[in-house]
């Protein structure tokens, strides 16, 4: 498959690497020095186990026009750079085109093909000015959950930390015959790519954790094993997570695992810094609104009061709008 992923940083690097070392025409769009490490040196991967390995893609670009038409298109940029991009991809479309969406958080497709009272129903916090959902097709969409973690070590060296899984899903639940042969492609490139007929759900499980414990991690510069055994921050988490809860079940989800269970899988984790607060290190702006601003959104939209989201969801913004200003 000729597949291009859009945002070849830490995650999006890691999957076009594994995906070009299967024999897949691997697409990076990239950028800075990142993107010249690549072009001159190839995309070096180190795995948790110590092996690593350099890969060539079939090109390396900061252009999406460079790329051509795509059999799949994975979005890997971070959800606050969608909106930014969306008007590029359409050059990257043939009439069959997939489009994996990659972000953590709501993601802006939520409510398409959905059912219910709030079918087609606009996420504010990600989507404000409907921007993405004008230029991908929603029948183009394929949603997926992103478990690895990596990071980037240098510009054109990404470190695998621990994982493997990229979860898929088709919006509608179907098991449709594009997304069977999505998933062997990631298998055949060495991931878990279970297909799930109910994707939304095991966003919701991911989201359950990430909407507590990266915020506290942004604001306190502990790792998730220290807001877990730390008694305050992890009753903190834990009120957060009640409030998420109440909304996902009011919008039919029901979680698989107890909070508490979320949580120790939060401390297993051990000394790891959220996406997050390596965003706010680096003086970025981070996924706050994905995470954790179109939760509260969704509270509103099922009428259920979320105050201890919203608190720290308000010193988040403070912060990033503090560190953005004298940066």
């Amino acid at each position: 498959m000729k597949i291009c992923i859009v945002g070849a940083g830490a995650i999006g690097g890691y999957l076009g690497a594994k995906l070009a070392q299967a024999g897949e025409e691997v697409t990076l769009i990239a950028r800075g020095q990142h993107l010249e490490a690549i072009q001159n040196r190839g995309l070096e991967v180190i795995m948790a186990d110590g092996s690593s390995h350099v890969v060539h893609p079939s090109l390396a670009t900061s252009d999406i026009n460079d790329a051509g038409t795509q059999d799949v298109v994975i979005l890997a940029v971070k959800a606050q750079s969608l909106a930014a991009i969306a008007p590029a991809l359409s050059s990257l479309y043939n009439p069959d085109t997939m489009v994996v969406t990659a972000q953590n958080g709501i993601p802006w497709w939520y409510f398409h093909k959905h059912g219910g009272e709030y079918e087609g129903q606009q996420i504010h916090a990600v989507d404000p000015d409907g921007i993405i959902a004008a230029n991908i097709d929603v029948n183009r969409v394929i949603g997926s959950v992103v478990y690895p973690a990596v990071e980037l070590q240098s510009p054109g060296v990404i470190r695998h930390i621990e994982g493997d899984r990229f979860s898929l899903g088709e919006i509608d639940n179907t098991k449709t015959e594009r997304i069977q042969k999505l998933a062997q492609g990631f298998k055949q490139a060495g991931f878990k790519a279970p297909v799930r007929s109910k994707i939304r759900t095991e966003i919701w499980v991911k989201l359950w954790g990430n909407l507590a414990f990266n915020p506290i991690s942004a604001l306190t510069r502990a790792t998730l094993e220290q807001i877990c055994q730390y008694p305050l921050t992890r009753e903190l988490a834990r009120q957060m997570m009640m409030e998420a809860q109440t909304i996902a079940q009011k919008l039919g989800i029901e979680f698989g695992i107890s909070l508490e269970q979320r949580i120790q899988g939060a401390e297993k984790v051990g000394a790891h810094k959220t996406s997050m607060l390596q965003d706010i290190e680096a003086g970025r702006n981070t996924e706050v609104e994905a995470i954790l601003g179109a939760v509260i959104e969704l509270g509103k939209l099922t009428q259920i009061p979320t105050p201890y989201m919203d608190t720290v969801y308000a010193n988040v913004k403070l912060l990033e709008k503090n560190l953005l200003l004298y940066s």
